[in-house]
């Protein structure tokens, strides 16, 4: 990794899905004065829909994940089904702090740590809380995206993901959007201002 001189701050945004972060984090996107780029994931599984390569995911074939798990170009990574693997590469935080900006990500709960183990000084973990469950569940359904077998899924995980809550430096209630973005806002500047 970069030497400190030429490193920028990394902010995290973990949460159960359906909690708003991705909403959260497009917010911080478009204001400029935070001076952030989002950090694309890898994944070795397949795109779906009109996913682009480069924008959605950087898709990679189970072999080459595994090879670069091998050299030890991840940042953090994860198998979240069995052969379906998620990470971040070095070179994609690299590639964004070398344009003098600080990396913003919309990761799970168990990266979004990892980062934050590796970069104790440097890295703002966020968790983005749902008002309570019913509300996680009303939202997902709302989307009208998934499976009610991929929605319970996605329900099944969340209490182990809320107990992580307190492990983060901060934690933002989305119960009003309004309110949330604010609040994130806030939280986001004053760490870079540090």
């Amino acid at each position: 990794m970069a030497d400190k001189a030429r490193q920028g701050k990394l902010i995290v945004f973990s949460a159960p899905s359906g909690s708003g972060k991705t909403t959260i984090v497009r917010y911080l996107l478009k204001q400029p004065e935070l001076n952030l780029e989002f950090s694309i994931s890898a994944t070795s599984r397949e795109k779906r829909g009109n996913e682009v390569h480069g924008k959605d995911y950087y898709y990679l074939s189970l072999k080459e994940f595994k090879n670069k798990i091998k050299n030890d170009e991840f940042l953090e990574w994860e198998e979240v089904y069995r052969d379906n693997f998620y990470g971040t590469l070095k070179e994609e935080v690299e590639r964004i702090w070398a344009k003098g900006k600080h990396v913003i990500f919309d990761i799970d709960v168990s990266g979004g740590l990892r980062i934050k183990r590796k970069f104790p000084e440097q890295t703002l973990a966020v968790f983005v809380k749902p008002p309570d469950l019913n509300e996680l569940v009303r939202r997902l359904k709302d989307r009208g995206e998934e499976s009610v077998e991929k929605i319970s899924m996605r329900v099944a995980k969340a209490p182990a993901e809320l107990a992580t809550a307190p492990l983060f430096d901060t934690i933002v209630i989305n119960s009003n959007l309004d309110e949330a973005l604010e609040n994130a806002y806030t939280k986001v500047s004053e760490f870079l201002a540090k």
